[in-house]
């Protein structure tokens, strides 16, 4: 690797991508609706919302969590699409303005009959049918139903019954109801129940074969004239007078993508001829095409992104001054069309240098994209070379190291003084007590002489 340091320091005095000029909005599509919300269901982001999170009465899309309940039932093994359920005379004991699938006191269904009678007319008898043979009573089925709401994450709401029938207590939200029907939507069955225009009902203990037909617009016209629309894949409508006109839709585009769109407290109006128009309808199809039409998936950051790769200094190499930092995988997003990726900001992590041995691929840091103050993601910066270490350079540091220690610096003062200590006691105490005793064995001084010669 070529030794570049004024092109390290350059480019690592850059700005990422700095926001220049105020980006351009969509025109809002002002849904005639209480609350909206539009998600790209392939990938969790919602792209449009209208008072999303404020609590709203449901009415009959309620039954998208009666059958998730029952379809957890079916896969626990309690129950099966195949066992018979009789109808009990309570269960079809409805109000007068109760939709119904005209289930028959007495009457026996199967579980997958009840769910298309549960689903496509909007049967409460149905739920009712249901909530007794899943939960044994309707109190303990709706407390399911409450349970599942938390385990899926939707805070804003409660259930009170199986069906939607108005009750103060009985609340959610557009983005709760996405959340419902998004989990839902992943079961087969579901799937294939919501997106069938009509069901042919096997016949009965009570009553012969029969055909039941979906009020959902965008899929049968035998409630609903006049709003079939072919991207449509489901999902569920509601209506009471307290909730108003509600739909929990999804629909698939050419390019594959599924949108989901949930649409709550709309009315029913009339169009210059006079003719009543169906708002939950008309304003779904309009919302997801509106969507369909101004949102693309694009790859916001990944390796090529432009000013993206970064230096970091390398010590204890002989080989390299720096090693190069690239993102780790990708960034995309679902954006408007107007979304301008040059305005976007680029938050980057990294150390001021890093020690050898590297190896590619190494994380060094980390990436973060922003854009309008909105956090798209965050990404791993690696390196993306190996890069040696010297041993050389090692001992010299591991030497600086040991030295910089504390203890070690104690210890040499300690060894400095004791050798200190021991050559003053070699070269000053040492000669004086050498001198001391030659001096005692001589007696202090000159002896006097004596006049003695020989043995007396």
């Amino acid at each position: 690797m070529k030794k570049y340091r004024f092109l390290s320091l350059l480019l690592a005095g850059l700005m990422a991508l700095s926001l220049t000029c105020p980006a351009l909005a969509l025109d809002d599509p002002q849904p005639q609706a209480k609350a909206v919300i539009i998600v790209d269901g392939d990938n969790g982001e919602i792209l449009y919302e209208l008072n999303a999170h404020q609590r709203m009465y449901p009415a009959s899309i309620t039954k998208i969590m009666t059958s998730l309940v029952v379809l957890d039932a079916v896969g626990s093994g309690q129950i099966s699409l195949d066992s018979q359920i009789t109808a009990s005379p309570q269960a079809v004991d409805l109000p007068w303005d109760s939709s119904t699938a005209e289930i028959k006191a007495g009457e026996t269904l199967s579980i997958l009959s009840l769910l298309y009678c549960d689903l496509l007319p909007s049967g409460n008898d149905a739920c009712n049918i249901l909530a007794e043979a899943v939960g044994g009573t309707s109190a303990e089925f709706v407390a399911r139903m409450n349970a599942k709401a938390q385990e899926l994450g939707m805070v804003d709401t409660h259930f009170a019954n199986p069906h939607g029938l108005h009750d103060p207590e009985h609340y959610t939200t557009a983005y709760d109801i996405y959340l419902m029907a998004y989990a839902a939507m992943q079961n087969e069955t579901f799937r294939t129940i919501v997106r069938s225009p009509s069901y042919t009902l096997p016949a009965t203990n009570l009553q012969p074969e029969r055909t039941i037909y979906s009020s959902n617009g965008f899929l049968s016209s035998f409630y609903n004239i006049g709003y079939t629309y072919g991207k449509a894949i489901g999902i569920k409508t509601g209506y009471t007078g307290e909730a108003g006109r509600c739909l929990a839709s999804a629909a698939v585009d050419e390019l594959g993508r599924t949108f989901y769109c949930v649409v709550l407290g709309t009315e029913d109006i009339e169009d210059e001829s006079g003719v009543k128009r169906r708002l939950s309808f008309t304003e779904s199809k309009r919302l997801l095409e509106w969507a369909f039409d101004n949102f693309h998936r694009i790859t916001l950051l990944d390796q090529d992104t432009e000013n993206v790769m970064r230096e970091v200094a390398v010590t204890l190499s002989d080989e390299a001054d720096y090693v190069q930092a690239i993102p780790k995988g990708e960034i995309q997003a679902t954006v408007p069309s107007d979304f301008d990726i040059k305005q976007a900001k680029l938050d980057i992590v990294l150390p001021d240098s890093i020690e050898a041995p590297v190896t590619a691929g190494d994380k060094l840091g980390t990436v973060t994209l922003w854009y309008n103050d909105v956090e798209y993601g965050t990404l791993d910066m690696v390196a993306t070379d190996d890069v040696e270490r010297s041993d050389f350079l090692y001992t010299v540091q591991q030497i600086e190291y040991y030295w910089a220690q504390w203890w070690v610096k104690a210890l040499v003062g300690v060894g400095a003084a004791a050798v200190a200590a021991l050559i003053v006691f070699v070269t000053v105490v040492l000669p004086k007590r050498k001198a001391r005793r030659r001096y005692s064995r001589t007696g202090g001084g000159r002896r006097p002489s004596s006049n003695y010669r020989g043995r007396r």
